[in-house]
């Protein structure tokens, strides 16, 4: 029996048994479409809070839908509506909702670790859950992505990833890294140089030359937007530039295994990161991934409720 889930903070935190636990859940949450009995819903009574401090459309919507699914009650706190915009700070944000009931706190902030700070702050009995912080990582969209990889691929040992785009800003990529490899798969970046980091100190991983590499044989691709965003090192493209020189067309695809499955965390860019050609072909599991993100985010709920074991 794995260790109680107490926040979902990183990729890096999660043991293997958890993430099969949290796979197996949610492939059982998929077979059902997510309709549960009255028994079954594991948080009637009780209240989740969604504290997006950056924009979300399949994050904030999945997580609201996967609490409601299961029974909870939601609340949504964005900074301009709530008293931090009157200086309270987030901590003291989360410690008054937790005396109202909230037991579950889903945060998205652009500070990178500020979510962990706010959980090693938290009061006993908050769960926090990391919807992406800064360029740090974004747990639940791994999982979802490697729920994804499972369902089409059935296993990860020995499989290819290509992982194209802004490496470098990018906290997908960095949960991504750290969830697959450790499930057993090879891991192949590639991008712009200025947006590819010199050094990734992540096992199982390649640092490609160019896109061609990466691209060479992979089982899966997946395309990442600019982060144009972020605060950091500049990088000056014009959007016909990049797609010229980067961006995922049906040409490019064609190096990989006929196989290949196209994947992409959205909000996507066609003609900049992506061809429509590709997006919207037979080798595209975009949506899928955010069909998957409802039951996998349940799944995430039931383990923080303490099903694990």
């Amino acid at each position: 029996m794995s260790a109680p889930l107490k926040h979902l903070l990183s990729t890096r935190d999660l043991d293997l048994e958890t993430i099969s636990w949290i796979f197996s859940r949610a492939e059982r949450l998929k077979r059902m479409r997510a309709v549960l009995s009255t028994d079954e819903r594991v948080l009637y009574g009780e209240t989740t809070a969604t504290l997006f401090w950056e924009a979300s459309t399949r994050t904030r919507v999945s997580f609201e839908l996967a609490a409601i699914r299961l029974g909870a009650c939601v609340v949504h706190l964005a900074p301009k509506d709530s008293s931090i915009a009157k200086g309270e700070s987030l901590h003291d944000t989360i410690a008054n909702l937790f005396a109202l009931g909230c037991r579950y706190f889903v945060v998205r902030h652009s500070i990178s670790e500020e979510v962990k700070r706010l959980a090693d702050k938290a009061r006993y009995g908050a769960h926090l859950i990391n919807a992406g912080d800064g360029t740090n990582e974004h747990p639940s969209q791994a999982l979802l992505d490697a729920f994804t990889i499972r369902e089409r691929k059935k296993t990860f040992q020995g499989l290819k990833i290509a992982i194209l785009g802004d490496i470098l800003r990018s906290r997908v990529a960095r949960s991504n890294l750290y969830l697959l490899t450790k499930l057993g798969a090879q891991c192949f970046v590639a991008g712009p140089p200025d947006l590819v980091p010199e050094k990734l100190n992540v096992i199982s991983t390649t640092i490609a030359q160019n896109m061609d590499e990466a691209l060479t044989d992979a089982d899966v691709v997946m395309v990442l937007r600019l982060q144009k965003e972020r605060d950091g090192k500049k990088f000056e493209i014009s959007d016909s530039e990049y797609f010229q020189k980067f961006g995922l067309t049906r040409e490019r695809l064609a190096l990989a295994k006929p196989d290949a499955i196209v994947m992409h965390p959205g909000p996507l860019h066609r003609g900049v990161e992506i061809d429509s050609e590709v997006a919207d072909g037979p080798q595209s599991v975009i949506l899928k991934q955010v069909e998957n993100g409802l039951f996998l985010r349940m799944a995430i709920f039931e383990a923080l409720r303490g099903e694990l074991g």
